[in-house]
């Protein structure tokens, strides 16, 4: 019988007892990689975004876009699906936050990007102040079943962020096609609005 030298046993012990700290410092059910937190929730919730949050006020469906400062030349944007505009509030803390990239995930796994819209996307104003805005996302109507924005900063490798998920309550494929029959001809796309927050 092979008897080890005990400074090799006790390296060992060092070892196992490292990665279970590491272990219980990130914690599956909060973290889905070790230097991202997962923050979940729904439509008119207030979800914290490092000391900052963002709430969507409201979902809209509409069958074309136009922005409020288009002329009466200019066209509607059209779409072969549909368009789903959410409107958010978001409240500044000291922090500055990190850019948001806002995205839209169905269950199938298909991912959406927002429209290139002037202002179209989720952003924060200065220290104490608020902001609402919109962000249009261009959509498959048969592919809305658990439609998920996920808002995802650009990662920073060895930097804890905050990643959101807001469920838009599509649970079924019956719900998203009300939703898409319900669909208004037109959303006007307007300015963003600053407020004292």
């Amino acid at each position: 019988m092979k008897l080890y030298r005990p400074a090799t046993v006790l390296v060992g012990v060092l070892f196992i007892l490292l990665g279970g700290l590491t272990r219980l410092a990130t914690p599956d059910h909060v973290y889905e990689k070790q230097n991202v937190e997962v923050v979940h929730g729904t439509i008119g919730e207030k979800l914290p975004y490092g000391d900052s949050s963002v709430t969507i006020t409201r979902m809209k469906f509409a069958k074309t876009v136009v922005e409020s400062s288009a002329g009466e030349d200019d066209e509607p944007m059209e779409t072969d699906g549909v368009f789903v505009a959410l409107e958010w509030d978001a409240v500044r803390g000291v922090t500055e936050p990190l850019a948001g990239n806002p995205t839209l995930r169905a269950d199938g796994g298909t991912i959406y990007r927002p429209l290139g819209i002037t202002e179209s996307g989720v952003d924060f104003p200065d220290p104490g102040f608020a902001q609402i805005g919109a962000v249009v996302f261009e959509v498959n109507p048969s592919d809305l079943k658990g439609l998920t924005l996920r808002l995802d900063p650009a990662p920073l490798y060895n930097v804890l962020y905050v990643a959101i998920d807001v469920d838009l309550g599509i649970p079924s494929e019956e719900v998203a096609q009300r939703l898409v029959d319900g669909a208004a001809a037109q959303y006007v796309f307007g300015n963003r609005e600053v407020r004292v927050a």
